[in-house]
C-alpha cells in the first residue's frame, strides 16, 4: 500500500503543473544582498526605476536583453537569475508551453528550472546579437532549427540545423541568427559547479 501511495505521489510530483515563474523577487534579494538602491541599479543598468520596480513586484515582464541589463548590475547572469525564480524537483518537466516569466516577444525559455549543476536556454529567432558572452564553464550550442552565425576567438564560423559548437569556458563569443525561425538551445555547466581541466593521469 504504502508503495503504490509513494509511486502515486511520484507520479503527481513529476505532472503537476509548475506555477508561473515569479522572477522579480530574486532579483530583489540579489539587489538588497548587494545594498543597491533601485536607483543604482537604474544607473548601472540603464532601465529606469519605475521599471525595476515594477520588474521586482512582477507587474513588468523584462525582455531577455533587460534581464541581462539587471543581472550584468547586480554582478550575476541572466540565467541565474531565471534559476532563482524556479523551485528544483529531483525528476522535473518543463513543458513546451510554460510560461517562462520573461516578455512574450523575448522568445526565449529555460528548459532547466531552479538552480542545477546544468542549465540550458532556447532560443528562437535573432537575440542580442552585439553582445559578447564569457562563461566560466563550459558550453554547447545545438542549432534545432535555421542557422547561426558564431564569431569566437578571432574566427567566425556557421552553423546550420542539425550541427553543434562546443566552447570551453572562458572563451569569449558571441552569435546572431541567420535566417527566421531559427532555434537554438543553449547547454551549460552552471557556474557554481566546479570543473576541472584535463582527464585521468597515467596509470
Amino acid at each position: 500500500m504504502s508503495g503504490a501511495a509513494d509511486r502515486k505521489r511520484g507520479t503527481h510530483d513529476v505532472t503537476a503543473e509548475p506555477p508561473v515563474l515569479r522572477i522579480g523577487p530574486g532579483i530583489r534579494r540579489r539587489r538588497r544582498a548587494l545594498d543597491l538602491t533601485l536607483a543604482e541599479v537604474a544607473a548601472l543598468s540603464g532601465l529606469s526605476s519605475p521599471f525595476l520596480s515594477q520588474v521586482e513586484n512582477d507587474r513588468a515582464r523584462p525582455s531577455m536583453r533587460s534581464l541581462q541589463l539587471i543581472a550584468d548590475a547586480l554582478e550575476t547572469t541572466a540565467v541565474q537569475l531565471l534559476a532563482a525564480a524556479g523551485s528544483p524537483r529531483r525528476v522535473d518537466i518543463v513543458r513546451a508551453d510554460a510560461d517562462p516569466g520573461l516578455d512574450a516577444a523575448a522568445r526565449v525559455r529555460p528548459l532547466v528550472s531552479g538552480h542545477r549543476q546544468l542549465h540550458a536556454m532556447e532560443f528562437t529567432g535573432d537575440h542580442d546579437a552585439d553582445r559578447e558572452f564569457r562563461h566560466r564553464n563550459d558550453e554547447l550550442m545545438y542549432v534545432a532549427d535555421g542557422s547561426v552565425e558564431v564569431e569566437a576567438e578571432g574566427r567566425t564560423c556557421r552553423l546550420d540545423r542539425g550541427d553543434t559548437l562546443y566552447l570551453a569556458g572562458g572563451v569569449r563569443h558571441r552569435w546572431r541568427a541567420r535566417e527566421e525561425g531559427t532555434r537554438v538551445l543553449l547547454i551549460a555547466v552552471a557556474d557554481q559547479a566546479e570543473v576541472t581541466l584535463g582527464g585521468p593521469g597515467p596509470s
